[in-house]
């Protein structure tokens, strides 16, 4: 201490400290609000004007693109309904230019980019859009199409080229005024680093004075509770001091007898887990030569046990063929019993095998399209459907994370199911529909089949059980049991919907995608669409919908004729396809 301060006690020195250092932060706040002041007005300009600047402009460049599309597309099918989005796209346009409008009185050059994209945007109006509209309702979509020429998309693209113009210059206001921001924020940055010198000087005068009543016996507890986090729960504590350092002293001490006692709990129920995990390291291993013994059985059956049926198999046909009308009757019915029998014996052994792979040989999860699973379920069933004058629908599907291959197993056996089972007096209609329920895909395939009773819904997905004799609908049974295994591989859910009217409801779920969990809550409180929602409720497609041309085939291959001429149909909007 100075001479200055001599004669003073601690109270008015440390008053008199905290004073001087009140004026200075006082001082130091005052600018540091001023700085702050500017630095919220140009944060204010960047969220206020250019970052809405920017987002309107998107959406006048999407405006724009509705209209074009709607020109392209009403020369191509001259349908007046598809000139709504047309007008649509107009009047948004008018919308987003008076609203950009409104920002603009800072920003003279935007607003001179801005009124470069609406004169070139009206002359493609003028000399494009105007004329493909009015030569299609009067020469029709021929004449129209016409005039959609290279020259009209080159026009077409100086609007583009105008908006990207008019983009570039909002992000150009925009840099300037991050870069003002980042420059008010480095001057308050330095202020702050001189109130925190400040406060660092008042704090090494106070910590002088504090040193002898306050630091020496915290340091000296400090000791004491260190030797006790050695290890040493026996070590006592106590210290000198003011009393409340007395009595901190006394409250650790306590506390280290608490600590001392959990310790000895602790230790015993330690021992009682290493038991438990000695148990379950036995059970583990037991597991894995279980494990082993199935892989060892699936080997057997794959090759031990099929190779005498094939044997068995092709005898039998050797007789059948050799002597067929050489025995009586009864033995020929015998001999076509047993190949029967041995036949059917293989496709039970294969089927056995494929469920009991499932997840033990994988080849890893990865994001599967359901749409591209389905083109190809509906080229696997091809020939099922036309037998059976089956049609095959689905709407939009997700994409999920699982292993494609499995995937395509679940849908071709639900599908060939319901074709199996369809009433005798309706061709089977089948449809595949999907909708968010949570953080799953609930996926439903919906058929106008035979259905099945509700006290049978649990009994179907049992390996081998059967609710019809095969005779009547061949088959091993297990084809259900693949698909509630490979649902369940994938994390999700099977079960029977009993309350469709008609037909046999099965639905199961997949774990959706982040992404798609996150569209669908920054969605949340949005209506939605008719259309998806029926296509949600896992309904069949509207009778009303008409199907297009053979080339907008879901799964890309030709489409044959039928027999009296006329050629079968296809839909992509809705994935449908039909077959007859």
């Amino acid at each position: 201490m100075t001479p200055v301060f001599g004669g003073w006690s601690l109270r008015r020195r440390v008053i008199t400290l905290l004073t001087i250092v009140g004026v200075l932060l006082i001082g130091l706040a005052g600018a540091e609000a001023a700085m702050a002041a500017r630095n919220r007005t140009q944060i204010d300009a960047i969220l206020n004007e250019t970052g809405p600047l920017r987002v309107q402009a998107q959406e006048l460049l999407n405006a724009v693109l509705d209209q074009e599309t709607a020109v392209r597309g009403y020369a191509v099918s001259g349908d007046q309904n598809d000139l709504g989005p047309y007008q649509a796209g107009l009047d948004q346009e008018k919308k987003v230019v008076a609203a950009m409008q409104a920002l603009l009185d800072n920003y003279p050059q935007i607003g001179q980019e801005l009124r470069t994209v609406e004169e070139r945007a009206e002359q493609w109006r003028q000399s494009v859009a105007v004329p493909v509209i009015s030569t299609t309702e009067q020469s029709g979509t021929s004449a129209g199409q016409a005039l959609v020429t290279e020259q009209a998309r080159q026009q077409f693209d100086e609007v583009r080229a105008a908006i990207d113009d008019l983009q570039q210059e909002i992000l150009a206001a925009r840099e300037q005024s991050a870069a003002d921001v980042r420059n008010s924020s480095n001057l308050l940055v330095a202020l702050l680093i001189i109130a925190a010198l400040v406060v660092v000087v008042a704090g090494a005068v106070l910590l002088v004075s504090l040193d002898r009543m306050v630091v020496r016996p915290l340091i000296g507890l400090a000791d004491q509770v260190r030797e006790v986090a050695k290890g040493d729960y026996q070590h006592g504590i106590a210290t000198t001091g003011p009393p409340e350092f007395v009595q901190l002293g006394a409250d650790v001490d306590a506390m280290r007898q608490k600590i001392a006692s959990d310790l000895a709990e602790v230790r015993e129920a330690r021992e009682r887990i290493e038991w438990v995990n000695s148990q379950l390291q036995k059970q583990a291993e037991e597991l894995t030569r279980s494990n082993r013994d199935l892989e060892q059985f699936a080997y057997v059956a794959s090759h031990d046990l099929q190779e005498p049926l094939r044997k068995v198999a092709s005898f039998c046909q050797l007789l059948q063929r050799r002597y067929a009308g050489q025995l009586d009757e009864r033995a020929d019915q015998y001999i076509a019993f047993a190949v029967d029998g041995a036949q059917r014996m293989q496709r039970l052994i294969n089927d056995l095998l494929a469920f009991s792979r499932i997840g033990r040989l994988t080849s890893g999860f990865v994001e599967v399209d359901l749409n591209k699973v389905m083109g190809d379920v509906a080229g696997q069933t091809e020939a099922a459907r036309q037998y059976a004058d089956a049609e095959l629908t689905w709407t939009e599907l997700p994409v999920i994370r699982g292993e494609e291959p499995l995937l395509t197993n679940l849908l071709a056996n639900l599908v060939s199911n319901s074709i199996k089972f369809r009433r005798p007096d309706a061709p089977p209609k089948v449809h595949i529909s999907a909708r968010l329920v949570g953080a799953e895909w609930e996926i439903s395939c919906q058929d106008n089949g035979i259905g099945i009773e509700p006290e049978f819904a649990d009994k179907i997905f049992v390996i081998f059980q059967r609710l019809h004799s095969k005779d009547a609908y061949p088959g091993t049974g297990i084809g259900l049991a693949i698909v509630k295994k490979i649902v369940e591989y994938h994390g999700g859910r099977v079960w029977v919907d009993t309350d469709v009217p008609e037909g046999t409801a099965i639905r199961f779920t997949l774990p959706a995608l982040p992404e798609d969990v996150e569209a669908a809550a920054a969605a949340a409180g949005t209506p939605e669409p008719p259309q998806a929602a029926a296509d949600a409720t896992g309904d069949a497609v509207p009778s009303n919908e008409t199907p297009a041309t053979p080339a907008e085939r879901s799964d890309g291959a030709d489409r044959p004729d039928r027999a009296d001429g006329s050629p079968e149909s296809g839909r992509t909007g809705d994935m449908r396809e039909t077959v007859g």
